[in-house]
């Protein structure tokens, strides 16, 4: 082989980009996976967050039909016994709910909805970077007697 044919050689194997792309995907493709786990994962948590508050304000709204506190906290606690499955990204057993009169104003009724989610995939994820707190409370609070 001659020494031109060589030199056509090494010419044309430095001026090919047939495998340019696979290099650009072997390099990129890591990198959108992990934005895409971090999306979703994030997602995933926001999605529990507005369920816990939905979960309160829904709460609220069943129990304030009842004629007195009694009455409004087997409510509340009777709502959330038959629903919380119903709402996304919740686990029931995972709940904590607070419901009762506002100590500050009589005529308020409060239901405070705390939620374990150290069990959402955000937190196996990312290592050393700040991060939501692992529990989602939320509090919904109603006027008794619509006034």
């Amino acid at each position: 082989m001659s020494t031109r044919d060589e030199k056509l050689r090494k010419e044309k194997f430095l001026g090919s980009s047939s495998g340019a792309t696979a290099v650009e995907f072997a390099m990129l493709a890591p990198l959108y996976l992990l934005l895409f786990l971090g999306m979703t994962a994030y997602g995933i948590y926001f999605g529990a967050s507005h369920s816990v508050q939905q979960l309160a304000a829904d709460t609220a709204r069943a129990a304030i039909a009842g004629i007195d506190s009694g009455e409004r906290r087997s409510m509340a606690e009777g709502f959330i016994v038959r629903n919380a499955d119903g709402y996304l990204f919740i686990d029931p057993n995972k709940l904590s709910v607070t419901v009762g009169d506002s100590p500050l104003d009589p005529s308020q009724f409060n239901v405070e909805v705390s939620y374990d989610a150290r069990d959402l995939p955000i937190w196996g994820l990312f290592d050393g970077i700040s991060m939501p707190s692992t529990t989602i409370s939320r509090r919904s609070t109603i006027r008794i007697g619509g006034a």
